[in-house]
């Protein structure tokens, strides 16, 4: 579904990717790792269409999205892509219900819509108790499962998500791994994973590893 082909990145005299590659099936999990500064989140960002390739390409399906315009890559993101950061970045002035509904209203979802199906994944998640408080208002771990609930609203084909316990205690941690995974799979969506932790890697299908900017396997 993604592949990823001779991906350059260079940063002045740094080369943060050097000719690396990689393949997403359709509702994979695939997990990302490697040492600091090997490159890991300089791939996400590539494979998210955050950041423009010096060289290579990216693909999603047939259309190669490396070359998109800013705009035309903006909105693939907001359509076929969830992200799940470190600290979750929530929009700290609204509700944690309004950071899940807000994907769907962008996308111009009615608003009774947006209201069920961000309810039903806050239920699922076990934050519907805590919904209408804002991210200040709640745990790290109650945020970062609205973050996982706000990737998932609407219905992505991958999401990326970048170190998403490193900020979270180990239990809290499983917690949201287990969300993310189990959810991700029921609605088939791939999960592109970032970390350097060897336990959360284990709720991958498949890691690969990094160094010095190539995929080492």
């Amino acid at each position: 579904m993604l592949r990823a082909t001779e991906l350059i990145v260079q940063f002045g005299q740094t080369v943060a990717l050097d000719r690396a590659g990689i393949d997403i099936a359709p509702g994979e999990t695939v997990a990302i790792m490697g040492p600091s500064g090997s490159g890991k989140s300089t791939l996400l960002h590539v494979l998210a269409g955050i950041l423009r390739p010096d060289h290579g390409e990216v693909r999603l399906g047939e259309q190669r999205i490396d070359i998109l315009p800013d705009g035309r890559r903006s909105q693939l993101r907001l359509r076929s892509f969830g992200f799940v950061l470190q600290f979750g970045d929530l929009v700290p002035e609204l509700s944690l219900r309004e950071n899940v509904e807000l994907p769907l209203r962008l996308l111009d979802v009615q608003k009774a819509e947006a209201r069920t199906r961000s309810a039903q994944l806050l239920r699922q998640l076990e934050v519907d108790d805590v919904a209408d408080r804002r991210p200040g208002q709640v745990s790290g771990g109650q945020a970062q499962r609205a973050a996982v609930a706000r990737a998932l609203v609407h219905r992505p084909s991958i999401i990326f998500a970048d170190e998403p316990t490193g900020a979270l205690d180990s239990a809290t941690g499983e917690l949201v791994l287990d969300a993310l995974i189990g959810l991700a799979h029921q609605e088939g969506s791939a999960v592109v994973l970032v970390t350097h932790e060897a336990r959360v890697a284990s709720y991958a299908d498949r890691t690969v590893f990094m160094r010095d900017g190539r995929v080492a396997s």
